[in-house]
Protein backbone atom coordinates (compact mmCIF):
# COMPACT_ATOMS: atom_id res chain seq x y z
CA UNK A 1 0.00 0.00 0.00
CA UNK A 2 1.29 3.74 -0.99
CA UNK A 3 1.64 6.29 1.42
CA UNK A 4 -1.05 9.63 0.48
CA UNK A 5 0.91 12.92 0.20
CA UNK A 6 -0.98 15.58 2.13
CA UNK A 7 -0.34 19.40 1.09
CA UNK A 8 0.45 20.59 4.10
CA UNK A 9 0.93 19.34 7.53
CA UNK A 10 -2.56 19.29 8.86
CA UNK A 11 -1.91 20.02 12.81
CA UNK A 12 -1.11 23.17 11.91
CA UNK A 13 -3.77 26.10 13.06
CA UNK A 14 -4.33 27.59 9.65
CA UNK A 15 -4.96 23.90 8.56
CA UNK A 16 -6.88 23.21 11.06
CA UNK A 17 -9.54 26.24 10.99
CA UNK A 18 -9.48 25.67 6.55
CA UNK A 19 -10.43 21.79 7.10
CA UNK A 20 -13.53 22.88 9.25
CA UNK A 21 -14.59 25.73 7.10
CA UNK A 22 -14.32 23.56 4.03
CA UNK A 23 -16.65 20.52 6.26
CA UNK A 24 -19.04 23.77 6.70
CA UNK A 25 -18.55 24.84 3.24
CA UNK A 26 -20.27 21.05 2.07
CA UNK A 27 -23.14 21.98 3.59
CA UNK A 28 -23.99 24.70 2.02
CA UNK A 29 -23.51 22.94 -1.24
CA UNK A 30 -19.94 24.79 -2.11
CA UNK A 31 -17.03 22.14 -2.39
CA UNK A 32 -13.50 24.09 -1.16
CA UNK A 33 -10.00 23.37 -2.38
CA UNK A 34 -7.30 24.15 -0.68
CA UNK A 35 -4.16 26.08 -0.98
CA UNK A 36 -5.41 26.86 -4.51
CA UNK A 37 -3.42 29.23 -6.66
CA UNK A 38 -5.75 31.42 -8.55
CA UNK A 39 -2.89 33.30 -10.62
CA UNK A 40 1.04 33.15 -10.47
CA UNK A 41 2.52 34.78 -6.85
CA UNK A 42 -0.86 33.77 -5.31
CA UNK A 43 -1.87 30.94 -2.87
CA UNK A 44 -5.14 31.51 -1.21
CA UNK A 45 -6.04 29.19 1.66
CA UNK A 46 -9.67 27.83 0.38
CA UNK A 47 -11.42 28.60 -2.74
CA UNK A 48 -14.67 27.63 -2.59
CA UNK A 49 -17.11 26.49 -5.90
CA UNK A 50 -20.90 26.87 -5.23
CA UNK A 51 -23.64 24.74 -6.98
CA UNK A 52 -24.23 28.09 -9.50
CA UNK A 53 -20.49 28.76 -10.29
CA UNK A 54 -20.36 31.27 -7.61
CA UNK A 55 -16.57 31.86 -6.48
CA UNK A 56 -15.64 32.35 -2.71
CA UNK A 57 -12.05 32.71 -1.55
CA UNK A 58 -10.98 32.45 2.58
CA UNK A 59 -7.87 33.09 3.73
CA UNK A 60 -7.77 31.32 7.46
CA UNK A 61 -5.83 33.40 10.30
CA UNK A 62 -4.68 31.67 13.48
CA UNK A 63 -3.52 34.69 14.95
CA UNK A 64 -3.13 38.93 15.39
CA UNK A 65 0.55 37.87 13.96
CA UNK A 66 -0.64 35.84 11.24
CA UNK A 67 -3.12 38.18 9.83
CA UNK A 68 -0.71 41.51 10.26
CA UNK A 69 1.83 39.96 8.49
CA UNK A 70 -0.71 39.17 5.31
CA UNK A 71 -0.10 41.76 2.46
CA UNK A 72 -1.69 39.89 -0.44
CA UNK A 73 -5.35 39.46 0.61
CA UNK A 74 -6.58 42.45 -1.46
CA UNK A 75 -4.79 41.06 -4.42
CA UNK A 76 -7.27 37.93 -3.90
CA UNK A 77 -10.08 39.85 -4.23
CA UNK A 78 -10.32 40.05 -8.51
CA UNK A 79 -10.45 35.92 -8.03
CA UNK A 80 -13.61 35.76 -6.46
CA UNK A 81 -17.28 36.53 -6.03
CA UNK A 82 -17.21 36.77 -2.37
CA UNK A 83 -14.24 37.11 0.49
CA UNK A 84 -14.09 35.91 3.74
CA UNK A 85 -11.47 35.50 6.78
CA UNK A 86 -11.62 32.44 8.92
CA UNK A 87 -11.02 33.08 12.68
CA UNK A 88 -11.50 30.97 15.89
CA UNK A 89 -13.03 32.00 18.69
CA UNK A 90 -10.03 33.69 20.34
CA UNK A 91 -8.97 35.91 17.15
CA UNK A 92 -9.35 39.15 17.44
CA UNK A 93 -12.30 40.06 15.12
CA UNK A 94 -12.10 43.82 15.38
CA UNK A 95 -9.00 43.70 13.33
CA UNK A 96 -10.89 42.73 10.28
CA UNK A 97 -11.89 45.14 7.66
CA UNK A 98 -15.99 44.53 8.23
CA UNK A 99 -16.09 44.99 4.72
CA UNK A 100 -15.37 41.38 4.04
CA UNK A 101 -17.04 38.38 5.42
CA UNK A 102 -16.11 36.48 8.54
CA UNK A 103 -16.47 32.57 9.43
CA UNK A 104 -16.19 31.48 12.97
CA UNK A 105 -14.34 27.89 12.24
CA UNK A 106 -12.66 25.10 14.81
CA UNK A 107 -10.78 22.18 13.31
CA UNK A 108 -14.76 20.11 12.90
CA UNK A 109 -16.81 22.70 11.90
CA UNK A 110 -17.91 26.52 10.78
CA UNK A 111 -20.31 29.32 10.87
CA UNK A 112 -20.81 31.81 8.77
CA UNK A 113 -20.99 35.20 10.96
CA UNK A 114 -21.19 37.74 8.30
CA UNK A 115 -21.53 37.13 4.39
CA UNK A 116 -19.09 38.80 2.36
CA UNK A 117 -20.35 41.40 -0.17
CA UNK A 118 -20.87 40.07 -3.67
CA UNK A 119 -18.86 41.72 -6.42
CA UNK A 120 -19.59 39.04 -9.89
CA UNK A 121 -16.53 38.06 -11.54
CA UNK A 122 -16.61 38.84 -15.23
CA UNK A 123 -17.46 35.85 -17.44
CA UNK A 124 -13.81 34.87 -18.73
CA UNK A 125 -12.22 35.05 -15.69
CA UNK A 126 -15.15 32.89 -13.82
CA UNK A 127 -14.87 30.04 -16.62
CA UNK A 128 -10.89 30.24 -16.24
CA UNK A 129 -10.98 30.12 -12.66
CA UNK A 130 -13.51 26.83 -13.09
CA UNK A 131 -11.38 25.22 -15.57
CA UNK A 132 -8.00 25.36 -13.19
CA UNK A 133 -10.38 24.83 -10.27
CA UNK A 134 -11.29 21.87 -11.73
CA UNK A 135 -7.96 20.55 -13.18
CA UNK A 136 -6.24 21.48 -9.47
CA UNK A 137 -8.86 18.81 -8.23
CA UNK A 138 -8.35 16.27 -10.19
CA UNK A 139 -4.51 16.53 -10.49
CA UNK A 140 -4.75 16.36 -6.97
CA UNK A 141 -7.26 13.25 -6.99
CA UNK A 142 -4.80 11.34 -9.35
CA UNK A 143 -1.75 11.56 -6.91
CA UNK A 144 -4.22 9.56 -4.65
CA UNK A 145 -4.35 7.35 -6.89
CA UNK A 146 -0.44 7.77 -8.91
CA UNK A 147 1.44 9.00 -6.39
CA UNK A 148 4.45 8.00 -9.00
CA UNK A 149 3.45 8.29 -12.42
CA UNK A 150 5.46 6.95 -14.94
CA UNK A 151 6.82 4.66 -13.16
CA UNK A 152 6.12 0.73 -13.01
CA UNK A 153 4.37 -0.69 -10.43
Amino acid sequence: MFQIATMSDPSQPGQLLARGTCRHLRSLDFQGLEEFCPAPGLRVDVMALGPKGEIWVIECKSSRADYLSDAKWQGYLEFCDRFFWAVDAEFPQTLLPPETGLILADPYDAEILRMGPESRLPGARRSALIRKFARDAAHRLRRFTDPKPGQAV
